[in-house]
Protein backbone atom coordinates (compact mmCIF):
# COMPACT_ATOMS: atom_id res chain seq x y z
CA UNK A 1 0.00 0.00 0.00
CA UNK A 2 2.81 2.06 0.71
CA UNK A 3 5.66 3.43 -1.47
CA UNK A 4 9.21 4.14 0.39
CA UNK A 5 8.69 7.63 0.28
CA UNK A 6 5.10 7.01 2.09
CA UNK A 7 7.35 4.80 4.47
CA UNK A 8 9.39 8.29 5.30
CA UNK A 9 7.21 10.73 5.46
CA UNK A 10 5.15 8.34 7.61
CA UNK A 11 8.48 7.97 9.81
CA UNK A 12 8.81 11.72 9.46
CA UNK A 13 5.20 12.50 11.40
CA UNK A 14 6.69 10.40 14.41
CA UNK A 15 4.17 7.60 13.12
CA UNK A 16 4.43 4.43 12.48
CA UNK A 17 2.98 2.04 9.59
CA UNK A 18 1.01 0.03 11.66
CA UNK A 19 -0.40 3.50 13.05
CA UNK A 20 -1.45 4.44 9.92
CA UNK A 21 -2.66 1.20 8.33
CA UNK A 22 -4.86 0.92 11.72
CA UNK A 23 -6.24 4.64 10.93
CA UNK A 24 -7.15 3.40 7.63
CA UNK A 25 -9.07 0.10 9.57
CA UNK A 26 -10.87 2.55 11.33
CA UNK A 27 -11.78 4.59 7.98
CA UNK A 28 -13.52 1.08 7.03
CA UNK A 29 -14.67 -0.28 10.11
CA UNK A 30 -16.08 3.32 11.26
CA UNK A 31 -16.60 3.57 15.14
CA UNK A 32 -18.66 2.36 17.05
CA UNK A 33 -21.25 4.49 19.10
CA UNK A 34 -21.51 5.02 22.56
CA UNK A 35 -23.75 2.71 24.28
CA UNK A 36 -25.66 5.25 26.10
CA UNK A 37 -27.89 4.69 29.05
CA UNK A 38 -29.76 8.09 29.73
CA UNK A 39 -28.54 11.37 30.21
CA UNK A 40 -26.78 12.68 33.67
CA UNK A 41 -29.25 15.23 35.33
CA UNK A 42 -29.63 16.53 38.52
CA UNK A 43 -29.79 14.67 41.70
CA UNK A 44 -28.69 11.79 38.85
CA UNK A 45 -25.17 12.30 38.12
CA UNK A 46 -25.50 15.82 38.24
CA UNK A 47 -24.71 17.75 41.38
CA UNK A 48 -26.21 21.10 42.51
CA UNK A 49 -24.51 22.71 45.30
CA UNK A 50 -26.42 24.97 48.17
CA UNK A 51 -24.27 28.28 48.78
CA UNK A 52 -22.58 27.22 52.38
CA UNK A 53 -21.62 23.78 49.96
CA UNK A 54 -20.14 26.42 47.60
CA UNK A 55 -18.55 28.09 50.10
CA UNK A 56 -16.92 25.15 51.94
CA UNK A 57 -15.63 24.26 48.57
CA UNK A 58 -13.80 27.29 47.72
CA UNK A 59 -12.18 27.60 51.62
CA UNK A 60 -11.27 23.74 50.91
CA UNK A 61 -9.15 24.91 47.58
CA UNK A 62 -7.95 28.42 48.91
CA UNK A 63 -6.62 26.46 52.34
CA UNK A 64 -4.91 23.85 50.10
CA UNK A 65 -1.12 24.15 50.91
CA UNK A 66 1.44 22.98 48.90
CA UNK A 67 -1.03 22.16 45.53
CA UNK A 68 0.65 23.05 42.13
CA UNK A 69 -2.00 24.60 39.43
CA UNK A 70 -2.38 25.84 36.06
CA UNK A 71 -4.32 26.77 33.73
CA UNK A 72 -4.37 25.12 30.60
CA UNK A 73 -6.08 26.87 27.52
CA UNK A 74 -6.80 25.06 24.03
CA UNK A 75 -5.84 28.15 21.97
CA UNK A 76 -4.84 26.78 18.91
CA UNK A 77 -6.21 27.42 14.68
CA UNK A 78 -7.35 30.47 13.33
CA UNK A 79 -10.77 32.42 13.88
CA UNK A 80 -11.89 31.20 10.45
CA UNK A 81 -15.07 30.24 11.41
CA UNK A 82 -15.78 32.91 13.98
CA UNK A 83 -15.41 35.14 11.16
CA UNK A 84 -17.35 32.61 8.29
CA UNK A 85 -20.08 35.10 7.35
CA UNK A 86 -17.86 38.07 7.07
CA UNK A 87 -15.67 36.20 4.32
CA UNK A 88 -19.14 34.90 2.56
CA UNK A 89 -19.49 38.69 2.06
CA UNK A 90 -16.29 39.58 0.88
CA UNK A 91 -15.82 36.87 -1.10
CA UNK A 92 -19.04 35.91 -2.04
CA UNK A 93 -20.92 39.27 -1.66
CA UNK A 94 -23.55 37.58 0.50
CA UNK A 95 -25.23 40.43 2.40
CA UNK A 96 -26.58 38.44 5.68
CA UNK A 97 -28.93 39.72 8.34
CA UNK A 98 -25.91 39.24 10.40
CA UNK A 99 -23.75 41.53 8.11
CA UNK A 100 -26.21 44.37 8.43
CA UNK A 101 -26.30 43.94 12.13
CA UNK A 102 -22.36 43.84 12.24
CA UNK A 103 -22.27 46.80 9.87
CA UNK A 104 -25.28 49.08 12.23
CA UNK A 105 -23.11 48.52 15.70
CA UNK A 106 -19.77 48.49 14.27
CA UNK A 107 -18.41 50.93 17.13
CA UNK A 108 -19.70 48.69 19.54
CA UNK A 109 -16.76 46.13 18.95
CA UNK A 110 -14.03 46.33 21.65
CA UNK A 111 -11.62 46.22 18.17
CA UNK A 112 -13.66 49.49 16.47
CA UNK A 113 -10.38 51.31 17.91
CA UNK A 114 -8.18 49.83 15.74
CA UNK A 115 -10.37 48.93 13.06
CA UNK A 116 -11.20 53.21 12.67
CA UNK A 117 -7.29 53.11 11.52
CA UNK A 118 -7.64 51.68 8.77
CA UNK A 119 -11.26 53.13 7.19
CA UNK A 120 -12.50 56.26 7.07
CA UNK A 121 -16.09 57.61 7.87
CA UNK A 122 -17.53 56.99 4.49
CA UNK A 123 -15.54 53.72 4.05
CA UNK A 124 -17.64 51.58 1.85
CA UNK A 125 -19.11 48.66 3.60
CA UNK A 126 -17.10 45.75 1.48
CA UNK A 127 -14.23 47.85 2.97
CA UNK A 128 -14.95 47.69 6.43
CA UNK A 129 -15.93 44.34 6.61
CA UNK A 130 -12.66 43.14 4.01
CA UNK A 131 -10.61 45.66 6.89
CA UNK A 132 -12.03 43.28 9.68
CA UNK A 133 -10.47 39.87 7.95
CA UNK A 134 -7.88 40.77 5.03
CA UNK A 135 -5.98 43.85 5.27
CA UNK A 136 -6.38 45.72 8.56
CA UNK A 137 -6.87 43.84 11.57
CA UNK A 138 -6.55 40.68 9.57
CA UNK A 139 -8.70 38.53 12.11
CA UNK A 140 -9.71 36.16 9.64
CA UNK A 141 -5.59 34.65 9.84
CA UNK A 142 -5.24 35.06 13.32
CA UNK A 143 -6.31 32.95 16.23
CA UNK A 144 -9.25 33.84 18.99
CA UNK A 145 -6.87 34.48 21.29
CA UNK A 146 -5.45 37.43 19.73
CA UNK A 147 -9.02 38.86 18.77
CA UNK A 148 -9.63 42.06 20.66
CA UNK A 149 -12.77 41.03 22.71
CA UNK A 150 -13.31 43.54 25.77
CA UNK A 151 -13.30 47.52 25.87
CA UNK A 152 -11.85 49.11 29.39
CA UNK A 153 -11.10 52.32 30.28
CA UNK A 154 -7.74 51.59 31.01
CA UNK A 155 -7.37 49.59 27.52
CA UNK A 156 -9.12 46.75 25.43
CA UNK A 157 -8.15 43.50 25.75
CA UNK A 158 -7.32 40.63 23.91
CA UNK A 159 -8.99 36.85 24.86
CA UNK A 160 -5.86 35.48 25.90
CA UNK A 161 -5.30 38.89 28.24
CA UNK A 162 -8.68 37.89 29.79
CA UNK A 163 -6.98 34.33 30.57
CA UNK A 164 -4.08 36.19 32.36
CA UNK A 165 -6.64 38.05 34.51
CA UNK A 166 -9.05 34.84 35.22
CA UNK A 167 -5.59 33.20 35.80
CA UNK A 168 -4.60 35.73 38.57
CA UNK A 169 -7.93 35.44 40.34
CA UNK A 170 -7.92 31.40 40.31
CA UNK A 171 -4.82 29.80 38.94
CA UNK A 172 -2.28 31.41 41.79
CA UNK A 173 -0.10 30.17 44.36
CA UNK A 174 1.52 32.65 46.28
CA UNK A 175 3.03 34.79 43.82
CA UNK A 176 3.05 32.64 40.69
CA UNK A 177 0.48 32.16 38.27
CA UNK A 178 1.25 29.49 35.65
CA UNK A 179 -0.71 29.59 32.54
CA UNK A 180 0.06 26.78 29.16
CA UNK A 181 -1.91 27.58 25.99
CA UNK A 182 -1.66 24.87 23.22
CA UNK A 183 -1.28 26.95 20.00
CA UNK A 184 -0.20 26.68 16.61
CA UNK A 185 3.49 27.10 15.45
CA UNK A 186 2.47 29.79 12.91
CA UNK A 187 0.30 31.77 15.95
CA UNK A 188 3.06 31.27 18.89
CA UNK A 189 4.98 34.18 17.76
CA UNK A 190 1.54 36.59 17.91
CA UNK A 191 1.21 35.08 21.58
CA UNK A 192 4.59 35.96 22.64
CA UNK A 193 4.61 39.81 21.07
CA UNK A 194 1.45 39.99 22.84
CA UNK A 195 2.96 38.92 26.13
CA UNK A 196 5.61 40.77 25.62
CA UNK A 197 3.65 44.17 25.88
CA UNK A 198 1.49 43.55 28.10
CA UNK A 199 2.56 41.16 30.76
CA UNK A 200 4.41 43.66 32.90
CA UNK A 201 1.06 45.90 33.14
CA UNK A 202 -0.87 42.49 34.28
CA UNK A 203 2.13 41.21 36.78
CA UNK A 204 2.23 44.88 38.44
CA UNK A 205 -1.72 45.22 38.69
CA UNK A 206 -2.49 41.84 40.72
CA UNK A 207 0.95 41.83 42.21
CA UNK A 208 2.40 38.21 40.78
CA UNK A 209 4.87 36.60 38.52
CA UNK A 210 3.15 35.09 35.90
CA UNK A 211 4.50 31.49 34.21
CA UNK A 212 3.76 31.18 30.57
CA UNK A 213 4.36 28.15 28.62
CA UNK A 214 3.17 27.39 24.58
CA UNK A 215 2.80 23.60 22.86
CA UNK A 216 1.98 23.21 19.62
CA UNK A 217 -0.41 19.95 18.39
CA UNK A 218 2.20 17.29 18.14
CA UNK A 219 2.59 16.15 14.52
CA UNK A 220 2.13 12.46 15.99
CA UNK A 221 -1.19 13.04 16.14
CA UNK A 222 -2.16 13.85 12.66
CA UNK A 223 -4.28 10.91 10.95
CA UNK A 224 -4.04 10.32 7.51
CA UNK A 225 -6.85 11.34 5.28
CA UNK A 226 -8.36 9.18 2.82
CA UNK A 227 -10.38 9.03 -0.24
CA UNK A 228 -14.51 8.11 -0.56
CA UNK A 229 -12.99 4.41 -1.24
CA UNK A 230 -11.26 4.21 1.69
CA UNK A 231 -7.51 4.14 -0.12
CA UNK A 232 -5.08 7.11 0.66
CA UNK A 233 -5.83 10.23 -0.19
CA UNK A 234 -2.48 11.60 -2.48
CA UNK A 235 -1.66 15.45 -2.88
CA UNK A 236 -1.48 16.70 -6.25
CA UNK A 237 2.74 15.80 -5.54
CA UNK A 238 1.73 12.51 -5.17
CA UNK A 239 2.37 12.12 -1.18
CA UNK A 240 0.07 11.29 1.51
CA UNK A 241 -2.23 13.92 3.26
CA UNK A 242 -2.14 14.27 7.49
CA UNK A 243 -4.47 16.38 8.94
CA UNK A 244 -4.36 17.10 12.69
CA UNK A 245 -6.92 15.35 14.47
CA UNK A 246 -9.10 17.70 16.72
CA UNK A 247 -8.36 18.64 19.85
CA UNK A 248 -8.77 15.27 21.47
CA UNK A 249 -4.89 15.01 20.16
CA UNK A 250 -4.30 17.57 23.11
CA UNK A 251 -3.96 15.21 25.43
CA UNK A 252 -0.42 14.67 24.78
CA UNK A 253 0.31 18.18 25.65
CA UNK A 254 -1.99 18.25 28.81
CA UNK A 255 -0.06 14.91 29.79
CA UNK A 256 3.26 16.68 29.33
CA UNK A 257 2.02 19.28 32.06
CA UNK A 258 3.80 18.82 35.85
CA UNK A 259 0.79 19.79 37.96
CA UNK A 260 -1.09 18.52 40.62
CA UNK A 261 -4.20 20.41 39.47
CA UNK A 262 -4.96 21.68 36.27
CA UNK A 263 -8.25 24.03 35.01
CA UNK A 264 -9.52 23.39 31.13
CA UNK A 265 -11.05 25.99 29.50
CA UNK A 266 -11.84 27.32 26.13
CA UNK A 267 -9.79 30.10 24.73
CA UNK A 268 -12.51 31.79 23.65
CA UNK A 269 -15.01 31.50 27.18
CA UNK A 270 -14.18 34.62 28.92
CA UNK A 271 -16.24 37.60 30.15
CA UNK A 272 -15.41 41.20 31.71
CA UNK A 273 -14.03 42.26 34.89
CA UNK A 274 -17.96 43.18 35.97
CA UNK A 275 -19.13 39.87 34.99
CA UNK A 276 -16.41 37.77 36.37
CA UNK A 277 -16.99 37.01 39.84
CA UNK A 278 -19.24 33.75 39.34
CA UNK A 279 -16.33 32.20 37.35
CA UNK A 280 -14.12 32.91 40.08
CA UNK A 281 -15.65 31.38 42.71
CA UNK A 282 -17.22 28.44 41.19
CA UNK A 283 -13.65 27.35 39.30
CA UNK A 284 -12.48 27.32 42.94
CA UNK A 285 -15.58 25.71 44.24
CA UNK A 286 -14.58 22.79 41.21
CA UNK A 287 -11.31 22.61 42.58
CA UNK A 288 -11.97 22.22 46.20
CA UNK A 289 -14.55 19.46 45.18
CA UNK A 290 -11.78 17.75 43.49
CA UNK A 291 -9.43 17.78 46.63
CA UNK A 292 -11.77 16.51 48.43
CA UNK A 293 -12.48 13.27 46.65
CA UNK A 294 -9.29 12.98 45.99
CA UNK A 295 -7.98 12.54 49.36
CA UNK A 296 -10.95 10.37 50.27
CA UNK A 297 -9.91 7.92 47.29
CA UNK A 298 -6.51 7.81 47.75
CA UNK A 299 -7.36 6.94 51.34
CA UNK A 300 -10.02 3.99 50.36
CA UNK A 301 -6.77 2.96 48.20
CA UNK A 302 -4.80 2.79 50.76
CA UNK A 303 -7.06 1.11 53.03
CA UNK A 304 -7.94 -1.58 50.12
CA UNK A 305 -4.17 -2.53 49.75
CA UNK A 306 -3.67 -3.02 53.47
CA UNK A 307 -6.92 -5.30 53.78
CA UNK A 308 -8.42 -3.30 56.44
CA UNK A 309 -11.07 -1.34 53.68
CA UNK A 310 -14.63 -1.57 54.60
CA UNK A 311 -15.35 -2.51 50.63
CA UNK A 312 -19.37 -2.07 51.44
CA UNK A 313 -17.98 1.54 52.13
CA UNK A 314 -16.06 1.91 49.39
CA UNK A 315 -18.12 0.90 46.62
CA UNK A 316 -20.86 3.40 48.03
CA UNK A 317 -18.14 6.07 47.32
CA UNK A 318 -17.55 4.96 44.42
CA UNK A 319 -21.27 4.90 43.25
CA UNK A 320 -22.57 8.13 44.55
CA UNK A 321 -19.44 10.47 44.71
CA UNK A 322 -17.28 9.25 41.84
CA UNK A 323 -20.24 8.33 39.87
CA UNK A 324 -20.00 4.97 38.94
CA UNK A 325 -22.76 2.49 39.14
CA UNK A 326 -20.66 -1.25 39.95
CA UNK A 327 -21.82 -4.40 38.41
CA UNK A 328 -23.06 -6.65 40.89
CA UNK A 329 -20.17 -8.65 40.98
CA UNK A 330 -17.36 -6.05 41.31
CA UNK A 331 -14.47 -7.17 43.95
CA UNK A 332 -11.92 -5.23 45.89
CA UNK A 333 -9.33 -5.13 43.18
CA UNK A 334 -12.42 -3.70 40.83
CA UNK A 335 -12.74 -1.13 43.83
CA UNK A 336 -9.05 -0.23 43.57
CA UNK A 337 -8.58 -0.03 39.81
CA UNK A 338 -11.49 2.32 39.66
CA UNK A 339 -9.87 4.51 42.78
CA UNK A 340 -6.52 4.56 40.68
CA UNK A 341 -7.89 6.93 37.94
CA UNK A 342 -6.91 10.63 37.20
CA UNK A 343 -10.15 12.66 38.14
CA UNK A 344 -12.16 15.36 36.47
CA UNK A 345 -14.47 17.71 38.04
CA UNK A 346 -16.89 19.13 34.93
CA UNK A 347 -18.80 22.26 35.47
CA UNK A 348 -22.11 21.87 33.58
CA UNK A 349 -24.52 24.17 33.13
CA UNK A 350 -28.57 24.63 32.35
CA UNK A 351 -28.83 23.30 28.87
CA UNK A 352 -30.08 26.73 26.75
CA UNK A 353 -29.84 25.57 23.40
CA UNK A 354 -25.81 26.62 23.25
CA UNK A 355 -23.51 23.90 21.52
CA UNK A 356 -21.77 21.53 23.23
CA UNK A 357 -21.39 18.01 24.12
CA UNK A 358 -23.77 16.41 26.96
CA UNK A 359 -23.27 14.43 29.88
CA UNK A 360 -24.59 11.14 30.16
CA UNK A 361 -24.64 7.62 31.82
CA UNK A 362 -22.80 5.29 29.31
CA UNK A 363 -22.21 1.78 30.12
CA UNK A 364 -18.90 0.41 29.52
CA UNK A 365 -17.83 -3.35 28.13
CA UNK A 366 -17.08 -4.24 31.73
CA UNK A 367 -20.87 -3.48 32.72
CA UNK A 368 -20.13 -0.70 34.42
CA UNK A 369 -22.03 2.37 34.17
CA UNK A 370 -20.05 5.98 34.26
CA UNK A 371 -20.91 9.36 33.54
CA UNK A 372 -19.58 10.38 30.09
CA UNK A 373 -19.89 13.89 27.94
CA UNK A 374 -20.80 13.16 24.71
CA UNK A 375 -21.24 14.94 21.28
CA UNK A 376 -23.88 14.09 19.14
CA UNK A 377 -21.86 12.29 16.12
CA UNK A 378 -21.09 9.80 19.24
CA UNK A 379 -24.61 8.92 19.66
CA UNK A 380 -26.52 6.07 17.56
CA UNK A 381 -29.66 7.57 15.84
CA UNK A 382 -32.13 5.71 17.63
CA UNK A 383 -30.43 7.11 20.96
CA UNK A 384 -30.81 10.52 19.73
CA UNK A 385 -33.98 11.26 21.74
CA UNK A 386 -31.62 11.05 24.72
CA UNK A 387 -29.71 13.83 23.40
CA UNK A 388 -32.55 16.08 22.88
CA UNK A 389 -33.90 15.38 26.61
CA UNK A 390 -30.36 16.43 27.97
CA UNK A 391 -30.69 18.78 30.99
CA UNK A 392 -27.46 20.11 31.11
CA UNK A 393 -24.41 20.43 28.43
CA UNK A 394 -20.36 20.93 29.29
CA UNK A 395 -19.31 23.83 28.54
CA UNK A 396 -15.41 22.92 28.51
CA UNK A 397 -15.38 23.74 32.11
CA UNK A 398 -12.93 21.28 33.58
CA UNK A 399 -10.58 20.98 36.90
CA UNK A 400 -8.23 17.96 36.28
CA UNK A 401 -6.63 15.71 38.98
CA UNK A 402 -3.59 13.97 37.08
CA UNK A 403 -1.69 12.52 40.16
CA UNK A 404 -1.41 9.14 41.83
CA UNK A 405 -1.79 8.55 45.84
CA UNK A 406 2.31 8.61 45.70
CA UNK A 407 1.85 12.25 43.76
CA UNK A 408 3.32 10.63 40.80
CA UNK A 409 1.75 12.00 37.14
CA UNK A 410 -0.84 9.36 35.70
CA UNK A 411 0.26 8.87 31.72
CA UNK A 412 -2.88 10.23 30.70
CA UNK A 413 -2.51 8.42 27.12
CA UNK A 414 -3.00 4.94 28.60
CA UNK A 415 -6.88 6.00 30.13
CA UNK A 416 -8.41 7.06 26.65
CA UNK A 417 -11.11 5.01 24.70
CA UNK A 418 -9.22 4.70 20.98
CA UNK A 419 -12.65 3.70 19.59
CA UNK A 420 -14.26 6.76 20.26
CA UNK A 421 -13.32 8.49 17.68
CA UNK A 422 -15.40 10.11 14.28
CA UNK A 423 -14.97 10.68 10.59
CA UNK A 424 -15.81 13.51 8.76
CA UNK A 425 -16.47 14.57 5.25
CA UNK A 426 -13.83 17.31 4.01
CA UNK A 427 -11.98 18.51 0.50
CA UNK A 428 -8.33 19.15 -0.15
CA UNK A 429 -7.94 20.98 -3.35
CA UNK A 430 -11.13 20.38 -4.57
CA UNK A 431 -11.57 16.96 -4.37
CA UNK A 432 -13.52 14.97 -1.43
CA UNK A 433 -11.56 13.18 1.19
CA UNK A 434 -12.39 11.27 4.20
CA UNK A 435 -10.69 12.98 7.50
CA UNK A 436 -10.54 10.88 10.95
CA UNK A 437 -10.90 12.92 14.81
CA UNK A 438 -8.93 11.44 17.53
CA UNK A 439 -11.67 11.10 20.89
CA UNK A 440 -12.23 14.39 21.52
CA UNK A 441 -10.24 15.98 24.57
CA UNK A 442 -13.14 15.97 26.95
CA UNK A 443 -15.10 13.47 25.38
CA UNK A 444 -13.44 9.96 24.83
CA UNK A 445 -9.84 10.83 25.45
CA UNK A 446 -10.92 11.21 29.38
CA UNK A 447 -13.37 8.35 28.74
CA UNK A 448 -11.39 6.44 31.75
CA UNK A 449 -11.39 9.26 34.33
CA UNK A 450 -13.18 9.23 37.05
CA UNK A 451 -16.01 12.04 36.29
CA UNK A 452 -18.03 14.28 38.62
CA UNK A 453 -20.65 16.83 37.06
CA UNK A 454 -21.55 20.03 39.46
CA UNK A 455 -24.24 22.71 38.23
CA UNK A 456 -23.09 25.80 37.90
CA UNK A 457 -24.70 29.12 36.22
CA UNK A 458 -24.60 29.95 33.00
CA UNK A 459 -22.70 33.34 33.97
CA UNK A 460 -19.64 31.18 34.00
CA UNK A 461 -20.05 30.30 30.07
CA UNK A 462 -20.03 33.19 27.78
CA UNK A 463 -18.13 31.69 24.77
CA UNK A 464 -17.81 33.45 21.14
CA UNK A 465 -18.45 31.02 18.12
CA UNK A 466 -19.06 33.97 16.04
CA UNK A 467 -18.08 37.86 15.82
CA UNK A 468 -21.57 38.83 16.24
CA UNK A 469 -21.81 37.31 19.65
CA UNK A 470 -19.12 39.93 21.23
CA UNK A 471 -22.90 42.06 21.17
CA UNK A 472 -23.80 39.99 23.49
CA UNK A 473 -24.07 41.91 26.95
CA UNK A 474 -21.64 39.48 29.14
CA UNK A 475 -19.18 40.96 26.21
CA UNK A 476 -19.70 45.07 26.75
CA UNK A 477 -19.07 47.15 29.15
CA UNK A 478 -21.89 48.05 31.84
CA UNK A 479 -23.97 50.54 30.66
Amino acid sequence: MFTQEDLLQIKQHGLTEAQVEQQIENFRQGFPFLKVVRAASAGDGVLTLTGEQVAAAVARYDEAAGVDVVKFVPASGAATRMFKELFEFVNDDKFTDGIERLLDNIEKFAFWDELSQYIVPDSPEEEIVEAIIKSGLNYGSKPKGLVTFHAYADGNRKAMEEHLVEGAMYARKGECVRLHFTVSKEHQAGFEQLLAERLPYYEQRFGVKYDISFSVQKPSTDTIAVNPDNTPFRTDEGGLLFRPAGHGALIENLNDIEADVVFVKNIDNVTTDARRADTITYKKALAGILLDLQQQAFAYLAQLKQGSADVAEVAQFIEQKLCVKLPADYSADTLAALLDRPIRVCGVVRNQGEPGGGPFWVEGEDGTQSLQIAESSQIAPEDMHLMKSATHFNPVDLVCGVRNAAGEKYDLTQYTDPSTGFISSKSSGGRELRAQELPGLWNGAMAKWNTVLVEVPITTFSPVKVVLDLLRPEHQPEA
